[in-house]
């Protein structure tokens, strides 16, 4: 059962939405990196100006983006929320979120999927809501729920067929886990709340390939 607002403060929360019938948001490289720096701006607390206009005011080109973001996020310790854990699909996304502020994850989403929704509109000249409505979110109980749930969205590329391995699947915090990406362009703070040694993480997550894609075979079967 999906959780409800009020979102509790301190509370961890795996939340998720997904495009209207199955429509393909993320099309190209390009379009991962831009949700990707939306979310990393939207995550300090407190932004005077939307993302675009954030861009266009640092008069800032699409490979430059990090970079751009890398100064403007260094001095901005208040966020909404911590990241966790995230991965971002072709038609949908997947985000474990820790609430530090009242009402922090909401606010915080709607910046995300409608900065998202007016981008693709624009890029593509469409009109109309590109997402199934408000986000849904599950409050994560245990530290082992947790822990299996980042392997879980890790997978998810896997479990898709569109990589063979997690790693290979750029727009995921799979590589954080790694500590194969640079400090500065770390999107998530897990290590207050999950322990997580990359070696015995990676055995943990790729030793279970098999039986997620197996698992997911079974549940497209008993939908059709």
């Amino acid at each position: 059962m999906y959780k409800r607002n009020p979102l509790a403060v301190g509370e961890v929360y795996h939340v998720f939405n997904k495009s209207i019938a199955g429509f393909k948001i993320f099309n190209a490289e390009s379009d991962y990196l831009r949700i990707i720096a939306t979310i990393r701006y939207y995550q300090a607390s407190g932004c005077s100006l939307s993302f675009s206009d954030f861009l266009r005011l640092k008069k800032t080109e699409e490979n430059n983006i990090n970079e751009c973001l890398d100064d403007y996020l260094k001095d901005k310790e208040e966020k909404a929320a911590d990241i966790l854990a995230y991965c971002i699909m072709p038609t949908h996304i997947h985000l474990i979120l820790k609430q530090l502020k009242e009402n922090g994850i909401s606010l915080f989403m709607s910046n995300i999927l409608n900065s998202c929704s007016r981008y693709f509109n624009t890029k593509h000249k469409r009109k109309g809501p590109l997402w199934e409505g408000r986000f849904k979110n599950v409050l994560v109980e245990t530290d082992e729920q947790l822990l299996h749930l980042t392997r879980y969205i890790h997978l998810n590329p896997v479990t898709a067929y569109l990589v063979n391995k997690p790693a290979d699947w750029a727009a995921s915090s799979y590589k954080e886990y790694l500590l194969e990406k640079e400090t500065n362009s770390r999107i998530c703070n897990y290590e207050p709340v999950l322990k997580v040694v990359p070696g015995h993480y990676k055995k943990f997550v790729e030793d279970t390939i098999s039986y997620q894609r197996d698992l997911a075979k079974i549940k497209n079967q008993i939908l059709e």
